[in-house]
């Protein structure tokens, strides 16, 4: 299970740090930087994806996803003494991003690339690297240590290895230095961090894909954009637990059920609702009843991830559907670590009732993401 989660310098995050829950609900009001959160943890995943450097850009570039104020504020400014402003700059810039578990933890250091005259002269690169065991890096825990272009890594008989000399400043060392026979964990870990799951705004317009037939093959893991919603539908119904959905689309929509149908290798899905004398296709749902299904495929997903990220899943749902959504979710909570951005209170509120659920409300003071009322867990991020 992930413990702490750390995020330095991106967008409004200026330095947070989160302990985190089997369950956790991140809070607050609009422009709090709950949204941050939810990218600052998808990109992190990227690292393992060798996709680091290419999601940065398509958010617009390091320049962009950087924090935008000073890099610490006074007692003063925060009186209200002195305007917010500038100063010299005593640590060089950087986007950090890591995490610690139970067993493993991960920090990446992104910075900004030497001047050159190469067309790609502007794409961030990555300065530092860290994998150790346990809740912090210290001197003798460091599985695997990347600085500049170079990578060693801890060997079976607790030796240090050079594992690369030459490692190209856009690629990272989860990707390129994994060895079984030097250094597995590097392995272990980039493996389990490719299986984290990320849900953000399914489309549920009219021309969505989930509302189209497709060719249906098992699918234990729901698409993000939803469109192998029938075949994974009938995955968890032969393969994963199909009284689990049953009751939860009852508890959802009382007395309804739904039906896979196939024609030439084309699955579609329909629903039963009680007063009805047929079934209605995709197409004929709202777009509340439709974002439910897609949820309910994603979180009872017969293959059940480590952890599971949810950015605002209530978008489009009546606030009835609510508590059902929150019981879906408690239910998913008890196979997989769940982490949900939300700012539903009929959500919330149920949320916070279920066992081990760790509530984070987000604030915000001079621009930057503060937990309201939370001592931030301990950290310590690797120097370059």
């Amino acid at each position: 299970m992930i413990e702490t989660i750390a995020i330095h310098g991106y967008r409004s995050l200026r330095d947070l740090r989160l302990s985190l829950g089997t369950l956790t609900v991140v809070a607050g009001a609009n422009g709090t930087g709950k949204s941050s959160v939810y990218r600052a943890l998808r990109l992190m995943t990227q690292v393992a994806h060798g996709r680091l450097i290419a999601s940065l850009a398509a958010e617009g570039g390091l320049a962009s996803t950087l924090w935008a104020g000073p890099e610490s504020f006074g007692a003063s400014v925060k009186r209200g003494e002195h305007p917010v402003q500038g100063t010299r700059r005593k640590d060089p810039v950087s986007l950090k991003l890591g995490f610690a578990g139970d067993d493993y933890g991960y920090a990446v250091d992104i910075g900004l690339p030497v001047p050159s005259a190469s067309l790609f002269a502007r794409d961030p690169v990555i300065k530092a690297e860290t994998m150790w065991f346990g809740p912090r890096p210290g001197r003798h825990n460091i599985l695997a240590e990347r600085h500049g272009a170079s990578v060693r890594v801890r060997n079976k008989a607790n030796e240090w290895v050079q594992a690369l000399t030459s490692l190209a400043p856009w690629d990272s060392m989860m990707t390129h230095a994994g060895d079984p026979r030097e250094c597995a964990e590097l392995i272990t870990l980039r493996d389990a961090m490719r299986e984290w799951r990320f849900y953000d705004h399914f489309d549920c317009g009219a021309d969505a894909p989930a509302r189209s037939a497709h060719i249906g093959t098992r699918t234990s893991v729901l698409a993000p954009d939803g469109r192998d919603l029938p075949a994974a539908i009938q995955t968890i119904l032969e393969m994963g637990d199909g009284t689990a959905l049953a009751e939860t689309i009852d508890d959802a929509f009382p007395q309804s059920s739904l039906e896979v149908s196939t024609r030439s290798g084309y699955f579609e899905l329909q629903m039963r609702q009680h007063g009805l004398l047929r079934a209605l296709a995709m197409s004929e749902l709202s777009d509340g009843t439709l974002r439910f299904l897609l949820l309910a495929a994603a979180l009872l997903s017969p293959r059940p991830p480590a952890l599971m990220v949810l950015n605002e899943p209530e978008t489009s749902l009546h606030v009835d559907l609510l508590p059902a959504l929150a019981r879906l979710i408690a239910r998913a909570a008890t196979r997989s670590q769940l982490v949900v951005v939300s700012h539903a209170p009929a959500l919330l509120n149920v949320l916070q009732t279920q066992r081990d659920c760790r509530l984070i409300t987000l604030g915000k003071s001079f621009g930057e993401t503060l937990v309201d009322d939370d001592e931030p867990p301990a950290w310590s991020w690797p120097s370059r």
